[in-house]
């Protein structure tokens, strides 16, 4: 049961082959036998889980017996989560579970009340299952968490429970955030679809703060279908996403970029990104290979000046009363935010909105998307560090949808994937695109594997 993705889950206890407390049970028994060697989770109360699926059963055979038309609509119109268990990155507040954030200070921090998006993910019929762990304040420090495909490297982060936990089988749903590379580069090292909608598209009331700018939440799942049915229950607004992927009319035709960092490319994801623009063109797809607009060489210290100079703005009140309690890597960058002058943030800000402008003329109306890394390679070996989040940064400053999706392994066995990036507020179009390259790219996940 614990390789069922999140569609296959919600059909099965809608049609009574399932109910949620034996999914939620095979599903904890799961984490119970790998939880050791893995450590994706900071909070898990099995009792706790139960008891929610119980009662997820119980409001399903009361709803299904009543007249309510939802009830009889097809399943498929419905798109409904019906008590499956979705895991929560622990920087995002749910009623009843501790936000600890990665820290210390916050190891007996509950929450008054549910995120926004947790609100809206209930809606759907899900059960939050547990807190999964998160590197320091959602930055760059690594917590305990460990690849599930070779224990021995890093999953990722700072969403790195979230991506392990996909990955491995504990959970087929995940929400994670992303102020840098936190959900595409876990998704690509963990070898799992990782889905960043666009900027604003689901609201961060609740969601620890880093910067307001850039923060964006998204999820993790094993398939791009998935991605929209869990993505559509979280945005702000009912619609945003649409719970069904539209078939694309024809192939896309796509912009292939190496962007600015290209010299961080591995020689595995090089040949990686070359085999899979060739392959998709011999699905039909256009590719068309180019370089960025000038101007994009400053997009990486443009999102640096912003993201620290907020997450200093924002973190100096509880600096001044825990900052003993804080990690130096993430003090000094805290302090190098300090630095920054607020004309030289402004500065920063109007950069930014350059660059969106410079990136829709990019692709203008001859492209449905670009396609590029996800991560500089395979997931480096260790625990201190979780790799470099370059080839995210430059999407994330622009508040632009992102996904990635595997598509093979590297020399060593560990996945390397394809980020696909879309307009501004085209998620659907964009995970349209990314439905159409998965079927064509495809990958047998750690899962399917047997592992």
């Amino acid at each position: 049961m614990h390789a069922a993705g999140l569609r296959e889950c919600s059909r099965r206890i809608v049609d009574g082959h399932c109910t949620a407390e034996a999914l939620t049970r095979a599903l904890i028994e799961r984490i119970e036998r790998l939880e050791p060697h893995i450590q994706a989770w900071e909070w898990l109360d099995p009792e706790r889980a139960i008891a929610s699926a119980r009662l997820a059963d119980l409001r399903r055979a009361h709803v299904s017996s009543s007249r309510d038309p939802a009830s009889v609509l097809p399943f498929e119109e419905r798109g409904i989560l019906p008590g499956v268990p979705i895991a929560v990155k622990d920087i995002v507040d749910v009623l009843g579970m501790p936000t600890r954030m990665g820290s210390p200070i916050y190891r007996d921090h509950w929450p008054e009340d549910s995120a926004r998006l947790v609100h809206r993910m209930a809606d759907s019929g899900a059960i939050p299952l547990g807190k999964t762990v998160t590197t320091e304040f959602a930055f760059m420090v690594p917590n305990k968490t460990r690849n599930p495909w070779n224990t021995g490297h890093t999953p990722g982060g700072s969403s790195s429970g979230s991506a392990a936990a996909v990955a491995c089988g504990m959970v087929a749903g995940a929400i994670g955030t992303q102020t840098n590379g936190s959900i595409i580069r876990p998704g690509a090292f963990c070898g799992v679809v990782g889905f960043k909608p666009g900027l604003g598209e689901v609201a961060t009331e609740g969601v620890l703060p880093f910067s307001a700018t850039l923060d964006q939440p998204g999820v993790f799942t094993r398939s791009v279908e998935d991605a929209a049915l869990l993505a559509s229950w979280i945005t702000a607004r009912q619609g945003t996403i649409a719970r069904r992927i539209p078939l694309l009319k024809a192939a896309p035709r796509l912009v292939a970029v190496k962007s600015p960092v290209w010299d961080k490319a591995e020689p595995d994801q090089r040949a990686r990104f070359a085999a899979d623009i060739q392959g998709l063109r011999k699905e039909g797809a256009e590719v068309d290979e180019r370089e960025l607009p000038a101007g994009f060489e400053r997009a990486h210290a443009v999102h640096r000046t912003i993201m620290l100079y907020e997450a200093a703005t924002g973190s100096r009140p509880i600096r001044e009363k825990w900052g003993a309690h804080f990690s130096a890597f993430l003090g000094a960058a805290l302090e190098e935010g300090d630095r920054i002058s607020e004309g030289d943030y402004r500065q920063a800000l109007d950069a930014r909105a350059a660059l969106i402008r410079a990136f829709v003329g990019f692709l203008d109306d001859r492209y449905a998307a670009v396609i590029t890394p996800p991560a500089p390679g395979e997931a480096p070996a260790g625990l201190g560090a979780t790799g470099d989040p370059a080839f995210c940064t430059m999407w994330t400053l622009l508040g632009v949808p992102a996904i990635t999706i595997p598509t093979g392994l590297g020399s060593r066995g560990l996945p390397l994937g394809l980020q696909i990036v879309g307009r501004p507020a085209e998620s659907n179009y964009l995970l349209a695109v990314a439905a159409w390259c998965e079927a064509r790219r495809p990958f047998t996940s750690l899962v399917d594997r047997g592992d």
